[in-house]
């Protein structure tokens, strides 16, 4: 039943209500004769605390405020691809068609249009027993995505019509008659975003989330229904890093969060999604991706709305059988309005003056990731992966987010600022990050990419190893002190950096490159120091090993169309034991 109150205080985005004792925790209200959306977050006797996710410049106290009695859902069907929300939600194209450019406060529009028609077609017929979860049909949103009609929550049974044609997202498309009588189903249903869309199963994680990106793909990977996090100061490449994840990673929708970023970043998104083209379909990226824009000059308290909202909406996808990618840029700006929502509050603050529950929020929303048997009799598996960019003031990754987050994730891609500013990009610093997943995918690996990945990553992460410590050596003795073995372990780690781990995200080939193809460059870096070191053993000199003509081959092997990479392989591998046995006879003196 709806409570009605009136406005007892206002605190920016906070409204206190009084006269609201009906209402529950997490209800929908209407706030003032301009209908303001806004979400009640605590109750206090008859007294409700509503966070607004408007603007509330005008209100003053004695204003009614009106409780919906529905917690703040989100409408799931056909639709959604291609759409741009804001972090209720509210459609921004078409709010601006009717308001302007401009965020108009209070405009009501709902998330799926209502006018236009999907073709329905039907997947069971009239007597077909069917469950929750099921699939009674299917709609073609786009030419990348088929969308599945679901039986909803509760309304199992036998279906006793079911209609083929075309209809719009209200419209009864099905009538299945169950325990409760006869349930009238249509091609949308709403979910409360906060809390999480059952399943069937839960299923370890065992399959690697392609990216084509090298340095996540080959030493730091996750896996299918895994999460990361990408800490980083400013400028060091997290969005950037986000975006090649978007455009590359292995999932069949990508929901896209702008939460609390800077509205230039999130233009830049809106431009450029429309007008790439997908890989794997030769199409716009867009037909299998949705926006949900909410900058920082946009209300505060919607920030944690947005982060709900496409959570929700990727979970709506996964039940489908689909493998989704949530990109969430940044979770750092949802735990400030979570700040700023508690100091209105007057609740006591924790560390750096987050509220005590920031960990179990955090918590909440990453472990709604995962790989899940859906829902239904046919037993289909879903993947909900979860990449989250954290923003740390100053860089400073031992700042309460940060470790909460590092807590609760199982990928940690240390973006580094020293590493940015020499122009080394994707900027993931290979000493500091970590995935919890590489022992588990690493018989994915070696089954379906090389018996010997899982080798070749291990000597190259102790290659790495090996540099940053002869590295303190060389700054006080110079590289001149080295022996020849140490000298060759710098080369080599040298271009497995340069050749191997930079990664330009704006050239044509080498933004994107395939498992097969990482593994050959591994097995380059790899035959050239083992080969070389064996050459040294012979009698030839390091300078002559350092200075091998073929190298420059090995560095632009990053440039090869993927189609001429064997090739270019075995000719690189032929030239490198060619040149070395002319080293070890001395032909080069």
């Amino acid at each position: 039943m709806a409570s009605k109150g009136t406005i007892y205080k206002v605190s920016g985005p906070l409204v206190v209500a009084e006269g609201m004792r009906d209402a529950n925790m997490f209800d929908v209200v209407r706030v003032s004769d301009k209908q303001l959306t806004g979400e009640i977050i605590e109750m206090r006797g008859d007294r409700a605390s509503i966070q607004v996710y408007e603007e509330t410049a005008g209100l003053g106290p004695g204003e009614t405020v009106e409780s919906t009695g529905m917690p703040l859902s989100v409408e799931l069907g056909p639709g959604l691809i291609s759409g741009i929300f804001d972090g209720i939600q509210r459609p921004l194209e078409k709010i601006r068609e009717l308001t302007g450019n401009n965020l108009t406060r209070g405009v009501q529009v709902p998330a799926l249009d209502r006018d236009k028609k999907w073709t329905f077609t039907p997947r069971v017929a009239a007597g077909d027993k069917v469950v929750p979860g099921d699939i009674l049909g299917e709609v073609r949103e786009t030419p990348t995505v088929l969308h599945k009609i679901l039986v909803p929550l509760g309304k199992g049974g036998t279906v006793k019509e079911i209609f083929d044609g075309d209809f719009t997202v209200t419209e009864t498309v099905c009538v299945i008659s169950g325990e409760n009588g006869d349930s009238e189903i249509s091609m949308m249903q709403r979910w409360p975003v906060r809390r999480e869309r059952p399943y069937a199963e839960k299923i370890t994680p065992d399959k690697p989330l392609i990216t084509g990106q090298r340095v996540v793909d080959a030493l730091f990977p996750i896996a299918k229904g895994g999460v990361a996090a990408i800490p980083g100061p400013f400028g060091s490449g997290k969005t950037v890093t986000q975006h090649q994840l978007a455009k590359w990673a292995e999932a069949d929708i990508v929901v896209y969060i702008g939460c609390g970023e800077r509205g230039n970043e999130m233009t830049d998104v809106l431009n450029e999604f429309p007008e790439l083209i997908d890989p794997r379909t030769g199409r716009s990226l867009m037909e299998r991706t949705i926006l949900i824009a909410n900058t920082s000059d946009m209300p505060v308290a919607a920030r944690e709305a947005s982060i709900y909202t496409g959570i929700t909406m990727a979970e709506y996808f996964r039940d489908m059988g689909y493998k989704v990618a949530i990109m969430a840029d940044s979770t750092s700006r949802w735990a400030e309005a979570l700040r700023e929502m508690s100091g209105r509050l007057e609740e006591m603050p924790g560390e750096e003056g987050y509220p005590a529950y920031l960990g179990s929020r955090l918590a909440q929303f990453y472990e709604r990731a995962g790989r899940v048997r859906a829902l239904g009799s046919d037993g289909r598996e879903g993947a909900l992966s979860v990449i989250g960019a954290v923003s740390p003031a100053g860089g400073d990754i031992s700042e309460p987010v940060t470790q909460a987050t590092l807590r609760i994730v199982k990928v940690f891609w240390s973006l580094d600022s020293s590493l940015a500013y020499r122009r080394h990009f994707p900027a993931i610093n290979w000493l500091t990050s970590y995935s919890l997943y590489a022992d588990a995918l690493s018989a994915w690996f070696n089954k379906n990419v090389a018996p010997d990945w899982s080798e070749l990553r291990g000597r190259i992460m102790r290659l790495l190893s090996d540099e940053a410590a002869l590295d303190e050596m060389v700054k006080l003795v110079g590289m001149d002190a080295l022996s020849p073995a140490d000298r060759l372990t710098m080369e080599a780690a040298r271009s497995v950096r340069e050749d191997f781990l930079h990664q330009l995200a704006f050239h044509e080939v080498d933004t994107y490159t395939s498992l097969q193809k990482q593994y050959y460059m591994m097995r380059l870096m790899m035959l050239y120091y083992d080969e070389s070191a064996r050459a040294l053993e012979l009698g030839a000199k390091i300078d002559d090993v350092v200075a091998l003509p073929v190298r420059e081959r090995i560095g632009r092997f990053k440039y090869i169309h993927e189609e001429d990479a064997e090739a270019e392989f075995s000719g690189i591998n032929g030239q490198l034991r060619s040149e070395l046995s002319d080293a070890v006879a001395g032909k080069d003196d």
